[in-house]
């Protein structure tokens, strides 16, 4: 009877309560932390919802209208009409209308997601099978991002979702991602900043963030990439600029670019 409960709840509850994560039974958004997280958001619970509520009312009240109305029992003698030309101008020209609605906001925030302002940081995320590796071209910065096994969790690290090597970014700048993919097709997908790209062998895809809260935010591969689709999971930690500098201090010499490939380069040898 909780989980029952919880359901309805969430029906009535906006999608601010739930974590950065997602969370059992849960139904809306994960929380918003960037501005076009907000606009997709704002476009669904503003717009999308009440259209989809009111021709689902619509719809309802003339499929009991017609059972009632057209009942056998108050009909003996069945009509002849086969079309009416008004009703089906309607019904042709309202659709398109609504669609019309539908659109004008939508193109708004897709034009904004493709347009990348002044990037302050770009990072590269090159998916592979079945992990993540991350590039910081200004910095010769290259690590790998593997999941955490069950067993091997710490307190408060969420299963599935949990990396050994987060991506590390400052609050409040603006991050440029290019992706791209070694192997076959993957997906970098980020619910809490708005942000889904294609990462495609042989092609770089763009997109951006910035994010408002600090915090960890987590993702997921969203491409049928294979056997361990569901196991190749994203950690973005956003922290404040001086401790991003401070990260910056370590990495530099733990994820320094040579060393990491000279690693993976031994690694693959000796399989």
């Amino acid at each position: 009877m909780k989980k029952f409960l919880y359901i309805f709840l969430t029906f009535f509850i906006t999608s601010s309560a739930f974590a950065n994560q997602p969370v059992d039974w849960q139904l809306g958004f994960q929380k918003a932390a960037s501005e076009t997280m907000r606009d997709i958001v704002n476009f669904h619970d503003k717009l999308l919802l009440p259209i989809i509520i009111a021709i689902s009312v619509f719809v309802l009240f003339l499929m009991v209208y017609a059972c009632i109305k057209f009942r056998a029992s108050a009909n003996p003698v069945p009509s002849k009409r086969t079309h009416n030309v008004a009703v089906e101008v309607l019904w042709t020209l309202i659709p398109c209308l609504i669609l019309i609605v539908m659109a004008v906001p939508s193109f708004k925030i897709l034009y904004k997601q493709d347009a990348i302002p002044k990037a302050d940081i770009t990072v590269k995320a090159i998916g592979y099978q079945w992990y993540w590796g991350y590039e910081y071209p200004d910095e010769n910065i290259f690590f790998d991002s593997y999941m955490i096994e069950t067993k091997d969790l710490k307190e408060n690290e969420p299963r599935l979702l949990a990396v050994d090597n987060e991506l590390v970014v400052p609050v409040n700048k603006v991050v440029k991602v290019m992706i791209t993919a070694n192997d076959v097709l993957h997906a970098w997908a980020l619910p809490s900043f708005g942000v889904k790209r294609d990462a495609v062998p042989g092609r770089i895809n763009e997109t951006w963030f910035k994010a408002e809260k600090v915090g960890t935010y987590y993702g997921q591969c969203s491409e049928l990439c294979g056997i361990k689709h569901a196991f190749m999971p994203i950690e973005v930690r956003v922290v404040t600029e001086e401790e991003y500098q401070e990260w910056l201090l370590d990495a530099k010499v733990k994820f320094a670019k040579e060393i990491n490939e000279e690693d993976r380069f031994k690694k693959l040898a000796s399989k």
